[in-house]
Parts: structure tokens; C-alpha cells; sequence
């Protein structure tokens, strides 16, 4: 089963930096150049310094993140722990769909494992630039300074149950991010409730739900530096498959490359063959979520040359289930993968590999940014899905089966710059 440990982590010093909130940030992959300068010019010691590096004047950038991470712990600005604890995280948030919502979990360190039943499992496929890039920045710095999020089976909540007496307390730190999510963090070195959290998620396996590159990238490096020691860990912050606070929204499909009329013939005609479509207002277009998976595919539709909405329902799935034959039965009736097989790759021909490398697709993770992406012209059309059940999710990775990539939001984001852990 999974090795999960407490941590001597290193951490921001309060006393010297002034606040969470000054110093935290999105993960990397979710910022823009506007986003890094406005985390930069909120404090000399903002984590984007380091996890997101600029190296001055066409210099290595990852030199550039090390040399900050020794400069700030001289500073005393990162402090590392002198005994190891565990850490209490509560997310209070308001979802893209309007709930007021709390997320708990648990930051500890995990040992890197290949991939495998009863360990640890990857939930989607993943690309090779991502992973380099960390690579290059895990080897400089020697330190993750991003958690990976993970989920773990827990029906009778125990492993939060043996840290919730110490939220009581006062935390370590607040910080309230730029979607409004107010993140509240305890540091526990209780032995007893280390204890606790250790058995209770020492009998369930983990399943990466954000953060697929960083564990990949972990484990090249263990491997690169080999024997034992630090560097066989990695930071996670692990929240129970049951925590009520656990949301997964979607992702919507834009597509290019559809402006020349046969193409455009040859999606409409395919539509019209597998699914029933109905005109619906634009503001229809986000399906409702099914919480059981269990109706057909339903998506919204639009095109950047009618703009007209649809509704589009799947006819048969057995159209599905023979198009993704070789897959477990929660597969196919996985929303982003019926969508791949039957449109994508069987309209449109597309490859995994074209798939991966955005080659006539895009992602949008809101309703109003997807239709305003296709209004404006700047894609050609949009697919609208549904968010994916945490079960089928849960089903799909149990069957040893990753996801089309983006198959899943996983909702609020958890922030870097909380705590690192130390791989040397």
C-alpha cells in the first residue's frame, strides 16, 4: 500500500515574509505572464520566483530558481522544520456552479512507487514537455515546491477525523487566492495523530486527480539520484474520495481546423447520425451534470458560423461501447472519451498524438469563455460536457485505465507556496 510519512518540510517563516498571502501562487501551469509579474510584485519572496523562473538576461532559469531558494533560506525568509508533522489544509470556495463548498485534506509526503494496484494510479495521459520542464527545476532546486493532489478511499473519514481536534487551534497561515478560495493551514506534530493518519491511509491505494507531470517527474529523479533517502518522497496533498467539499467540473472541447465546407458536411452529417439534436438558448448550453454517469452522453453544441446551440444526446450506446470495445465498461461511458472515439478520431482524424499536442483542439474550463472563444471566430466550434463522477473516475482508474487528457477539473486548485518538501 501507499507509504505515507510525515515531513520535516521547508516553509515560509511568517515572521519574515508577512503573510500566506503575499508568497503563494496558482500552480505554474495555470499562469500567464500577467498573472507571474502581478504574484511577483506582491513580495520579493512570492513562490513564482522560484516555481515559474526567469532567469535575468537570457540566463538558465532553473540556476536562477535554486539560487533564490538558497538566497531566501539565508534570508531566513524558508525555514525548514526541526521534526517531522503533518498538515491540515481546509479549502473554503465557491464553485464554478455557485456552491458554497469546503474541501479538506491532508499535505504529507509519499514514497514514489511505479504505478500499480494497491499503490498508486494514474487517473490521465500525460505529455512529455510538462515533465522536462519539472525535471530540470526538481533537479536544481532539490525540492518539490509543488504538491501533487491525490485521493484516497477513507468511508469512515478517519484520517481526517485524527487531525480535526487540531483545527481548532490557531492555524499556521491564511491566504485567500485570486478565485476567491480561502485556504486555512494547521502544522500537527502530534505523534498520536500522525500515527492515525498513517493507518487509515496505509491500507488504501492513491490516485493522482492533478498533477500526473510532477509524480512522473518524480520518479525519474529518484531513479537519476538512486540508493535511498529524501528523494524517494514527494509532497501530496491527499483528500478522502468522500470528503463532501470534493467536486469534479468539466473541461470543454473547442476545435479549429473545421472552416473548409466538406469538413464541416462531414461533422454535421456524423452529428445528426449519432446523436438526437435539438435547438436549446445559448445559455443551455452546459449540460446538467449526471452524478451516476448512468443517461447517455449529453453535450451542448455551437459553431462559430451558425452559432446556434444544440443539444446533442447520444442515440445508442452501443455505438460507444463498439467504438471503445477493448475498454472496461466505465470507460465508455466515460463523457471525453465517447466524444474522442466517436467525433475526434472517428470524424475528425485525429491521433493521440495530435490529441496531445493540441493539433486542432483547446480546452476551456468555463461555460462563458468557451462560447466567447467560438463567437469571436477564434475557434470554429465547441463541445460543452458534463463533469465526471468521482466514482466513475474512482471505477476507471481501478481498471488500471487513464483518461483522455483534461478529462477532469478537479476544483478549487491547491496552492503552491504553502510548504515544500525537501528531497536532499
Amino acid at each position: 500500500m501507499a507509504d505515507v510519512q510525515a515531513l520535516r518540510a521547508l516553509r515560509y517563516d511568517l515572521g519574515v515574509v508577512g503573510s500566506l498571502q503575499s508568497v503563494i501562487a496558482p500552480p505554474y501551469d495555470v499562469i500567464d505572464p500577467q498573472q507571474r509579474a502581478a504574484l511577483a510584485a506582491r513580495s520579493q519572496h512570492n513562490v513564482v520566483a522560484i516555481d515559474l523562473p526567469q532567469a535575468p538576461l537570457g540566463g538558465d532559469a532553473y540556476e536562477e530558481a535554486a539560487r533564490l531558494l538558497e538566497l531566501w533560506k539565508r534570508q531566513g525568509a524558508v525555514v525548514r522544520d526541526a521534526e517531522p508533522a503533518i498538515w491540515a489544509l481546509r479549502q473554503d470556495y465557491t464553485g464554478p456552479d455557485g456552491r458554497a463548498l469546503t474541501r479538506r485534506g491532508i499535505f504529507a509526503r509519499v514514497r514514489v512507487e511505479e504505478y500499480g494496484p494497491g499503490k498508486i494510479r494514474p487517473h490521465e495521459r500525460t505529455h512529455p514537455g510538462p515533465k522536462e520542464d519539472r525535471l530540470r527545476l526538481t533537479r536544481a532546486t532539490q525540492a518539490n515546491l509543488s504538491p501533487i493532489f491525490s485521493l484516497y478511499d477513507d468511508p469512515s473519514q478517519a484520517a481526517w477525523g485524527a487531525v480535526e481536534p487540531f483545527t481548532a487551534e490557531d492555524p499556521f497561515g491564511k491566504a485567500t487566492d485570486a478565485d476567491g478560495t480561502e485556504n486555512t493551514l494547521w502544522r500537527i506534530s502530534d505523534g498520536a495523530a500522525i500515527a492515525r493518519v498513517k493507518m487509515a491511509l496505509g491500507e488504501t491505494e492513491l490516485l493522482i486527480a492533478d498533477g500526473h507531470h510532477r509524480y512522473e517527474t518524480a520518479r525519474v529523479y529518484a531513479e537519476e539520484i538512486g540508493g535511498e533517502g529524501e528523494h524517494r518522497y514527494v509532497l501530496m496533498c491527499l483528500v478522502a474520495l468522500q470528503d463532501p467539499g470534493l467536486t469534479i467540473f468539466p473541461t470543454h472541447r473547442l476545435l479549429n481546423k473545421l472552416k473548409d465546407e466538406a469538413t464541416q458536411q462531414k461533422l454535421g452529417a456524423a452529428l445528426r447520425e449519432l446523436f438526437d439534436v435539438t435547438p436549446i438558448d445559448k445559455s443551455e448550453l452546459a449540460p446538467p451534470d449526471d452524478p451516476t454517469a448512468s443517461t447517455p452522453l449529453t453535450m451542448g453544441y455551437i459553431d462559430s458560423h451558425h452559432q446556434q446551440a444544440y443539444r446533442l444526446v447520444l442515440k445508442d450506446q452501443a455505438t460507444a461501447d463498439a467504438a471503445l470495445a477493448d475498454y472496461p465498461p466505465a470507460y465508455r461511458h466515460l463523457d471525453t472519451a465517447v466524444l474522442e472515439a466517436l467525433i475526434l478520431q472517428g470524424v475528425l482524424g485525429m491521433t493521440e498524438d495530435s490529441i496531445a499536442h493540441l493539433d486542432g483542439l483547446g480546452y476551456s474550463r468555463t461555460d462563458d469563455e468557451a462560447l466567447q472563444l467560438v463567437e469571436s471566430g477564434e475557434y470554429d466550434a465547441a463541445f460543452f460536457l458534463r463533469g465526471a463522477p468521482v466514482q466513475q473516475v474512482r471505477d476507471i482508474a481501478a481498471a488500471g485505465v487513464n483518461m483522455p487528457p483534461k478529462s477532469t477539473f478537479f476544483y478549487p486548485k491547491v496552492p503552491t507556496g504553502l510548504l515544500f518538501n525537501p528531497l536532499s
